[in-house]
């Protein structure tokens, strides 16, 4: 954690630059992301991470940082490629879910719910997802998930999805850091 003094805009620019998104090493089927990652330049490296898909760390720059700097108990995104996939989520595959969460939370992490589907409530209350779980309970799980743990869930299309990954954390820590 950078409990420094805060930078100056150069310094924090030269930080930014350097940072490596993480990736739990059991996300799948995220070719989308990793591409726009490398066609923009993004480092990333795969490694376990206790809670959540995405973080970042910073590596040692000299003049800036002693050591490198993990965020992955600061802040996480939990992303998930579907409606469906949430939805088996907060039904059969809640106690899972919930622990991870339940993690996150008392560790002070700040908890990103990333949902590639653009038009997430207004699917959900139109039950346009195949599965058997209802709106109103849906949307009802989803809610009390936001409350219990400070949950901030983005709807977006996959196509933005490693934009989404990489803007979160970049502003997360240029706001820490100045």
């Amino acid at each position: 954690m950078i409990s420094i003094c805060k930078l100056s805009y150069d310094q924090i620019k030269k930080l930014t630059k350097e940072m490596v998104i993480l990736i739990d090493t059991r996300e799948k089927e995220n070719s989308h992301i990793t591409n726009y990652f490398d066609k923009k330049g993004i480092k990333y490296k795969k490694q376990a991470l206790e809670f959540g898909d995405y973080s970042f760390m910073l590596p040692q720059v000299d003049g800036l940082t002693g050591n490198e700097l993990y965020f992955h108990k600061e802040i996480i995104i939990e992303r998930k490629n579907s409606l469906e996939e949430l939805s088996g989520n907060l039904g059969k595959n809640r106690d899972r879910f919930e622990k991870e969460f339940l993690k996150a939370r008392n560790s002070g992490s700040s908890i990103h719910l990333m949902v590639e589907n653009p038009q997430g409530y207004n699917d959900i209350m139109k039950h346009n997802y195949n599965t058997d779980f209802k709106p109103v309970a849906y949307m009802a799980s989803l809610k009390s998930f936001e409350q219990r743990y400070d949950l901030k869930v983005q709807f977006i299309d996959k196509q933005y999805s490693g934009y989404n990954i990489y803007s979160t954390f970049y502003y997360y820590v240029r706001n820490k850091l100045h």
